[in-house]
């Protein structure tokens, strides 16, 4: 070999040694480096172990398919950038396609379509501007997952009530992880966690809890636990989340004990109480009165650090409810006239719980104030709207007043806090205080350890309608006598998996992708100095480089000729 080509042959074994070793360290060692300010393509601890968990391949279909927005082409380039870190953080399989309902075979297109409908995913009308023609095209903004034994669909595109078009967007992109995620996990978790609803005191006469059931069953195994049963604390503790909702007849210590133990064995607790008693088959004619009514559970909450008061609140931005009006033939109209009492609330805190939620409504909703309590962190969740107020107690309830005007002026008071979530190390009730017969003194417990309370001064938030033409109750959010569907049923769940576990999938909700628009001004005024930096800088320096090669070789080749 010629001595002068040694160093270039040697050279070139090098790198084709350096790209083998890099090779087999790539795939005998694989890893990721996330360079993003928001952690774009980074998964939380949680996401990491609900894919560790998938004991089969997985099939996702993307719903938004062809020619799209700049805005909605973020949010589908946002989905297929998630699904491809799920495929790079999991040991199984994931095959990702696009599918676009509309373009289906009509024999099979109907009944998909009615499949994602039935998943919650339903069309959305999606206007664009082309070549100065405004255009609209119907988008199913959602994915379906699809295991060996089950399928799945979710709806991503989510937004709060008010938000524009590209709050919404950037909040559904910031949401991407959560969402699927907690779709994966419903799909592979095969031993699912405990959750108890409290009966025995009037708490599900209304639907016999079928709401929180069917909300909850998806995540847990949900149960009914007849208070009168549970003779100790151990008895409860089984349970990772305990529910109380709308109790008709008060608490006496034993209840009162129970609860406060398994709050204090690290529980977690969800009150929905009525503060005042309400008989709408009395609020005919002249109507009726709204009074106190002792739950027996004031004493409990305020140790807690919570006190729900004795008002009810009106607010501007109201429900319907539905009121007989008169008679056609033989058949009762049902008309669904305005209703203050019913509070569509859309404000909410930036909380895991809250974040994306469209409005969720109240039925005769309490305020409710924070009181000292040690160790504990109240943070309030869900408000009423600027323009509500409050009635205290006695309230008159009366359907006749739906016919007339809300008094405007009247409604001055505005963000009044509906849900309040406590955490910390909490103080027994009983502490200081005798326990009640029945239990043993020296497993008092009388500081508790880490544990969770969430309340709202109303039952009817976890509560469902009834259809009255087939007379079966309807899931939380659905309404016989309205099209619009508000957020109670996943407010309910999300407020369940936080309780359940803080840092897990629901932490990923915590994410923020900031929006970095342009500014227009400076764009318009600099735009004819960086189009020539864009495209006339590039073409000049390939010109200067081969300029100063020409000049090199030229002074090289009159060097050898001298």
């Amino acid at each position: 070999m010629d001595k002068k080509n040694q160093p270039i042959v040697l050279g070139i074994l090098l790198l084709i040694l350096l790209w083998l070793s890099l090779w087999v360290l790539g795939n005998w060692w694989q890893f990721r480096m996330d360079l993003t300010e928001e952690g774009r393509y980074s998964l939380s601890d949680a996401t990491r172990e609900v894919l560790a968990n998938m004991d089969g391949p997985l099939e996702v279909e993307i719903l938004l398919e062809g020619d799209l927005p700049a805005g909605m082409k973020r949010f589908q380039k946002g989905i297929e950038e998630t699904l491809t870190t799920f495929q790079n953080y999991s040991n199984e399989e994931i095959t990702i396609h696009y599918q676009d309902p509309l373009k289906m075979e009509s024999d099979s297109r109907d009944a998909y379509i009615l499949d994602l409908a039935a998943y919650g995913i339903n069309p959305t009308n999606l206007y664009s501007t082309q070549n100065g023609a405004q255009t609209s095209r119907m988008i199913f903004p959602g994915i379906v997952l699809r295991s060996e034994d089950y399928e799945l669909g979710v709806l991503l595109l989510k937004g709060e009530r008010g938000m524009g078009p590209d709050e919404i967007l950037n909040l559904s992109i910031e949401n991407l992880e959560f969402e699927i995620s907690q779709a994966l996990q419903r799909l592979y978790t095969k031993n699912k966690k405990a959750v108890g609803i409290i009966i025995g005191q009037g708490e599900t006469a209304e639907d016999n809890g079928f709401g929180m059931v069917e909300a909850l069953n998806e995540d847990y195994e949900v149960y009914k636990v007849p208070f009168d049963q549970a003779e100790k604390v151990a008895d409860l503790l089984t349970f990772e989340t305990l529910l109380v909702a709308g109790p008709q007849q008060a608490y006496g210590e034993r209840e009162q004990y129970l609860l406060d133990q398994y709050l204090m064995h690290g529980g977690n607790l969800v009150f929905f109480v009525d503060q005042m008693a309400v008989n709408l088959e009395e609020a005919g004619g002249e109507g009726t009165v709204a009074m106190p009514f002792d739950t027996g559970l004031d004493g409990l909450l305020f140790r807690y650090g919570i006190r729900i008061n004795r008002d009810l609140i009106q607010d501007l931005n109201f429900g319907y409810h539905p009121v007989v009006a008169g008679d056609f033939g033989d058949q009762s109209q049902v008309v669904p006239l305005p209703w203050p009492f019913y509070v569509q609330a859309g404000k909410m805190a930036n909380h895991p719980i809250t974040k994306g939620l469209d409005q969720v409504q109240f039925r005769f909703v309490s305020t409710m104030d924070t009181v000292k309590a040690e160790g504990v962190t109240k943070t309030p969740l869900i408000f009423s709207s600027n323009f509500s107020k409050k009635l205290s107690a006695p309230v008159r309830i009366a359907f006749k007043d739906m016919a007339e005007e809300p008094e405007v002026a009247t409604f001055t008071t505005g963000n009044l806090p509906l849900v309040y979530l406590l955490e910390g190390k909490f103080t027994s009730y009983f502490k200081n205080r005798f326990v009640p017969d029945g239990f043993d003194v020296s497993s008092f417990i009388p500081e508790g350890n880490a544990g969770r309370v969430l309340v709202a001064g109303d039952s009817d938030l976890a509560k469902s309608w009834v259809d009255p033409s087939e007379e079966q109750p309807l899931p939380l959010g659905m309404s016989p006598f309205s099209e619009n569907q508000t957020a109670n049923r996943e407010f309910l769940q999300n407020a369940v998996n936080y309780l359940v576990d803080p840092d897990g999938i629901m932490a990923t909700k915590r994410k923020q992708f900031q929006i970095r628009p342009l500014n227009k001004v400076k764009v318009n005024r600099q735009k004819g100095v960086w189009q020539v930096i864009n495209i006339a800088f590039p073409v000049l320096l390939v010109l200067l480089i081969g300029w100063t090669q020409y000049l090199f070789k030229k002074r090289k080749y009159e060097k050898d000729h001298v």
